[in-house]
Order: C-alpha cells, then structure tokens, then sequence
C-alpha cells in the first residue's frame, strides 16, 4: 500500500497549495464603493500624480527614489556618485522632500542607502499607500508578494503530483487501483494534477494581472500615464517612477542611487 502514502501526500499538498492561491487572491479584491476618484491626484486629472506612478510602479522605495532624483534635478540635494546625499536647498516642496531632508540629518550630509530607506517608511508614503489601496488602485501590503509565493507553491504541488505519481506506477504490482477496482493508479492521480492545473489556468486569467503594487485598476491608470510631464527633466522624472533608478541616463547619478560608491565624505 505504498502507493496510497504517495497519494495522500499528492492530494495533501495539491489541497493546501490551491487553499492557499485562493485566499491569497481573496485578498487582492478592490474595496466595496471605492474607485480611483477617492483618491487625490488621481481624481482632479486624467492622470496619477508622479509620486501615485512611483508607488504603483515599485512601492515606497519607487517614491523615495524619485524624491532624491527631483530634489537632486532641481538643485535642492547633491547626489554624489560616491554614494552621499548633500543638502543644497533645505527646504523641501512636499512633505515627502522633508522627510528627505531630515533623513540626511543637521549636518547635510548622509550616505544615500539610509535616506532611501528613511523616506520609503515616511508617514507621508504610507498615507499615499493608504490612499491607493483604499480606492482599490494599490494591493494590501505584502498581497502582491503573497500571490506571487502561493503560485510557486501550486506549481511545486503539480511537479509533487507528478512525482508522486511516477513513483506509484514503479511500485511493482500496483497497475490497478484499490480493492482490484479497474481504475488505474495513474487516474488517482491524475485528479489532483488537473485541480492543481486548473487554479493555474484561472490564476493565469484572474490574477496574473496584479502586479507587486498596483491593482488591475491600478494598472490601467498606469499604463495610462503619459511619457511627458512638461519638457526634458519630467520625462526622466517619469521613467525614475515608472521604471526606477536604471532609467537615468547620467551614469554618476545611477551609481549615486545605486550604492556602488565608495564611503569617503563629501567635503
């Protein structure tokens, strides 16, 4: 009867991981009543606002990276390919800039990395988040991570499934299902293949297009956006929101935001 522990553990983890893919998915639907003109920006013109486009497209870290470019373009921060941030204007346009500038310190002076990281869990980001997802533009937190790790696992159980399965049909003497029924080994197991399949297929359709951070409605104004905000310096504002840090042209301000200089102070 080895064949039957293999079943059971073909069955077990096809049951879980698809329980799983389901809640996981519950999670990502919009609040009742809410639409994208319960949130500001996005309501008092056709397009999302850049710091909306920044978290839709990457999350917090997205928008604190487009803080620093805009402040570092406008002349208010010094970003140095040496990895530190220098405050030149310290007063900031928006309370995310101000949280920018307290990050760096009263010195005026700090390595990038932290104030990324100070800005991204800013209380004025996490009210931006709040608003996204309260009008069902944006996912919970970790919703999109989860949806993403619960697809893996359904995946795995098929592969499981299939081993599982393999194993039964060599175990000598076991062609035919329990009690000499007729049915074949092969069919047992093929059920929880086709279950495990199947949440694949309608995660493929239903699910797949969520990304890590925006909702389906979320998605349709962000493809929307359009690739110019008023000349030259917008459009690199909007390919740092949209596509992050490795759209800047300037290859001292990526290695800037990318952390590869060395630690020496900027004098």
């Amino acid at each position: 009867m080895l064949w039957v522990l293999f079943l059971l553990v073909a069955w077990g983890a096809a049951a879980i991981s698809c329980v799983r893919l389901c809640l996981a998915a519950a999670r990502l639907a919009p609040p009742r009543g809410t639409s994208s003109q319960e949130v500001p920006g996005a309501a008092d013109g056709p397009e999302l606002t850049l710091y909306e486009t920044a978290f839709l497209a990457g999350g917090p870290h997205r928008v604190a990276d487009l803080a620093l470019v805009t402040m570092h373009l406008r002349r208010r921060l010094l970003l140095a390919h040496t990895g530190w941030a220098t405050v030149v204007d310290p007063d900031g346009r928006d309370e995310v800039e101000r949280t920018v500038i307290r990050a760096i310190g009263p010195q005026g002076q700090s390595p990038i990395p932290p104030v990324r990281s100070a800005a991204a869990a800013a209380d004025a980001v996490r009210a931006l988040a709040d608003r996204l997802v309260s009008a069902g533009l944006a996912l919970p937190g970790g919703a999109g991570t989860d949806i993403v790790s619960a697809v893996r696992a359904v995946r795995g159980a098929a592969l499981l499934v299939t081993a599982m399965g393999t194993a039964a049909l060599l175990t000598p003497g076991r062609e035919q299902g329990p009690g000499g029924s007729g049915v074949p080994v092969l069919v047992w197991f093929g059920l929880p293949l086709v279950l495990t399949l199947g949440c694949l297929a309608i995660a493929r359709m239903e699910v797949h297009p969520y990304s890590a951070w925006a909702s389906p409605a979320g998605l349709r104004l962000l493809n929307a956006r359009t690739a110019s905000a008023g000349g030259p310096e917008g459009d690199v504002l909007v390919a740092v929101a949209v596509r992050g840090v490795g759209a800047v042209a300037d290859p001292a301000l990526r290695a800037a935001l990318g952390g590869r200089g060395g630690a020496a102070r900027i004098l």
